[in-house]
């Protein structure tokens, strides 16, 4: 290996390929798209070898890239390693902590718990990006993602923090006016408002002793957001499902009623998501710990 290659531009090398992006590793490193394209090439010039193949679409290694990368993943490794020695980060976090949280259940319980966290750790700032769309972490950048629902496959690490439980929920004041459901195929003949993101959809399924029962729910609203669906059952506009974490304190003070809970749909869980790594920094470990501590016993729950 020659004397001229620069390690810097080695380990920018390296975190191109991890992220298969010049825009993410730039993300990672903190410089702009521009100077990682140019490390890229200057190292090109410098092996007398092309290590990418660019299209519009995608980056590919070539053979010569796929064994130089090997090599600088190594080197990239040893870095990391004597970095968290020398600045001892495995006991104390510092520098930005991108978080994404679903909007009402940050608002209610993310928002104070991210307030304390950052009381308890000066030197470490947290970026909170509230919405209920489901952002792309690597791509858009985040450390941690903060989830309600089904996960499924993917690549990132997930840590169940709590379960998530449903509830059919409507307001004495609708059912004075539309009659109560004796059964859930009924629900199809009153108005079921909807939240759009919601796993559920307009298809509420109930576990029925013979069997599960699939109703097709239909109504007058449909909202991206939680509130909004919530607010409106308060107000005695209709019937919906929602999960405990917001509508918990009304069903216990008795401002909203529960339809069903026998036949409920499956809940969830919340649970905490990141991207793989060998090392997991230390302010996502801490933050994720926080979490766990924080949802151990859901403050929603009542007792």
């Amino acid at each position: 290996m020659s004397a001229n290659l620069d390690v810097n531009a080695m380990l920018v090398f390296a975190r191109v390929v991890e992220e298969n992006s010049f825009s993410g590793a730039a993300r990672r490193l903190g410089q702009s798209k521009s100077t990682v394209s140019k490390q890229v090439a200057q190292l090109e010039d410098a092996v007398g070898a092309r290590l990418l193949q660019r299209t519009t679409r995608r980056l590919a290694l070539t053979d010569a890239g796929a064994a130089f990368y090997e090599r600088c993943a190594r080197i990239a490794a040893e870095v990391e390693d004597a970095e968290a020695t020398v600045s001892q980060l495995q006991t104390q976090p510092r520098g930005r902590l991108r978080v994404s949280g679903p909007l009402s259940f940050g608002v209610r319980y993310l928002g104070p718990m991210i307030a304390e966290f950052v009381g308890k750790y000066k030197e470490l700032n947290i970026d909170l990006d509230l919405s209920d769309r489901r952002v792309d972490l690597l791509e858009e950048g985040f450390d941690v993602a903060v989830r309600i629902g089904r996960l499924g496959d993917s690549s990132l690490i997930a840590r169940k923090l709590c379960p998530i439980r449903l509830h059919v929920v409507v307001a004495q004041a609708y059912l004075d006016v539309h009659g109560r459901p004796s059964h859930p195929s009924e629900l199809s003949q009153h108005n079921c408002l909807q939240y759009t993101y919601s796993s559920v959809g307009q298809t509420w399924t109930f576990a029925l002793p013979e069997g599960p029962l699939a109703v097709h729910t239909h109504g007058d609203l449909r909202s991206n957001n939680g509130d909004v669906v919530l607010a409106a059952v308060k107000a005695g506009l209709g019937i919906a499902v929602t999960p405990d974490f917001m509508c918990g304190p009304s069903i216990r003070s008795g401002e909203l009623l529960t339809l069903f809970d026998e036949f409920s749909e499956p809940g969830s869980y919340l649970s905490a998501v990141y991207p793989h790594g060998r090392h997991l920094s230390t302010k996502v470990r801490l933050f994720v710990d926080a979490l766990v501590a924080a949802f151990a016993a859901p403050p929603w729950a009542g007792g």
